[in-house]
């Protein structure tokens, strides 16, 4: 048994942009926006941090990542623009267009010191984390006058 439960949304035009085919078929609404599609785990490790971020269905060359102002930030894209010679589509459930995420990593990180790796729909990166060089104490001499 198929339990109905409302959509909660705080536009209110939402209503009108609801898919009526949602409920003949009985499955919850798609949602307009995309936070499952770039989920990412995030690990602390002793010299880095670690994002494996999934990107399932994009290909290497629609995928870039950006360092700018200590923000890391991924970015994909797709375009499934295949023609269909025969039939209709009543429903299509693949994502098309631009998603993307960030993350500070700060501002000491420069582009050369990440890793990037692609491979099977995950990509993952590693930032380095910059250790602070103890200052050395400057031995200071006041003068005495007298």
């Amino acid at each position: 048994m198929t339990m109905l439960v409302p959509r909660r949304s705080r536009d209110p035009f939402d209503l009108f942009l609801s898919d009526p085919f949602d409920t003949f078929f009985g499955g919850n609404s798609v949602q307009h926006s995309t936070p499952n599609l770039m989920r990412a785990d995030i690990k602390d490790c002793e010299d880095s941090i670690e994002f494996v971020i999934d990107l399932p269905g994009f290909d290497k060359d629609n995928v870039t990542a950006e360092l700018k102002d200590g923000m890391l930030t991924v970015s994909a894209q797709t375009n499934t623009e295949k023609e269909e010679k025969e039939g209709t589509f009543v429903r299509k459930e693949r994502f098309t267009g631009r998603c993307s995420r960030s993350f500070y990593v700060g501002e000491e990180i420069q582009e050369e010191d990440i890793k990037a790796k692609f491979d099977n729909g995950t990509l993952q990166i590693s930032v380095p984390k910059k250790v602070e060089q103890p200052k050395l104490e400057e031995k200071r001499t006041i003068a005495i006058e007298g």
